[in-house]
């Protein structure tokens, strides 16, 4: 059977989608967006305060072989062999011999975002964390 419209238009010769076929597509791609760009954005923020703490346990290891040598730790990163990540900033503080803390932040996260870590005898970071064990990270999110 031929479905021909009044103007002569034959309808099994018309090829492609409709109007309403193609804005169901546009709105489940867009249903789509919505859910996974926020599982994205949290995956990101893991993917700093990894890094955050993979660079406290680095600077870990750094200063117990500085002091193995020297029988003192280092507040400097040139003294450490030290390299911070791509993004992160650690701090560093000593009590000559008797313990050192340290303290990171990543650029892509918040001012009040960041991890903390200290060992022996020293005064306890408060910024971005305060951390409540030695040898213990602690972070922020």
């Amino acid at each position: 059977m031929r479905t021909t419209l009044p103007w002569g238009i034959n309808m099994r010769d018309n090829k492609g989608f409709t109007l309403i076929e193609l804005l169901i597509v546009v709105v489940i791609i867009g249903i789509l967006a919505a859910i996974a760009i926020p599982k994205f954005s949290a995956t990101r923020e893991k993917a700093y305060f990894a890094a955050m703490k993979s660079d406290l346990k680095n600077l870990a290891s750094q200063q117990e072989i500085y002091y193995s040598d020297t029988y003192t730790y280092s507040a400097t990163h040139a003294d450490l062999s030290f390299t911070n990540s791509t993004g992160v900033t650690t701090a560093i503080t000593i009590n000559a011999g008797n313990g050192w803390a340290g303290a990171s932040t990543h650029a892509a996260l918040g001012a009040g975002e960041g991890c903390a870590l200290y060992y022996g005898v020293i005064t306890v970071p408060t910024s971005p964390t305060t951390p409540t064990n030695a040898g213990v990270t602690l972070c922020t999110g």
